[in-house]
């Protein structure tokens, strides 16, 4: 007899099949170019082996900013979180299968509800509700490590929750690259189409450099 198998089961395997870093992540330093049409902002950035994120040497706060909270976007994607510790308060249930095998996983708990489509053991669509604002955010390409996958090309779309009207479109390219025995970031392509015209906002990190390993 063919034992169904669950949502909760279902995403735990998604979840455990992304690429993050282990326990002995190094941290690593990078020079850091952002260029926005004209604007080309330098500095330097450091991934601590605790994974706090510095930006320096950027003398413009809002563009630092920036440069902070996109690798703390990163962080948060390749650290070594369990599934207990990040979902195991949620509920989840199975949704519906479309003509790829992906299958839709409902997700709640914490007054927050998602929406997750998983084909070949992969998260590929994610629905949530935030306020006024529902976004919906494909994968079009992965990266497979050998030991996790990573989104490098998805795009993000936000709608009015109550009138359905688009209020941004973002794409993203991300570039990875093995150093040492860890993938980074080299580089992050951000389109934005406002009003029919597209605006790139591009994230360079030339010059990483792994730290040394903390001495036990």
């Amino acid at each position: 007899m063919t034992t169904q198998i669950t949502g909760r089961e279902l995403f735990q395997t998604a979840y455990e099949s992304r690429y993050t870093w282990n326990e002995k992540f190094p941290g690593y330093s990078a020079d850091v170019k952002l260029m926005q049409g004209a604007e080309v902002c330098t500095g330097k950035i450091r991934i601590n082996r605790d994974l706090t994120v510095e930006v320096t040497e950027v003398p413009n706060e809002e563009v630092k900013a920036g440069i902070y909270t996109q690798l703390r976007d990163l962080v948060n994607h390749r650290q070594p979180t369990s599934f207990e510790e990040s979902y195991g308060q949620y509920e989840f249930s199975l949704g519906q299968t479309d003509d790829d095998g992906g299958v839709e996983v409902f997700v709640s708990g914490d007054s927050t509800s998602s929406t997750y489509k998983i084909r070949n053991k992969e998260v590929v669509c994610v629905t949530r509700v935030m306020g006024k604002t529902v976004f919906v955010i494909d994968t079009h390409q992965s990266l497979d490590t050998g030991c996790g996958y990573v989104a490098t090309h998805y795009s993000a779309i936000f709608r009015d929750s109550k009138t359905d009207e688009i209020k941004s479109i973002l794409k993203f390219e991300d570039t990875y690259e093995k150093i040492g025995d860890y993938y980074l970031m080299t580089k992050q392509v951000i389109t934005e189409n406002i009003a029919g015209e597209d605006n790139a906002t591009e994230f360079s990190y030339p010059n990483i450099k792994l730290m040394e390993a903390a001495s036990v």
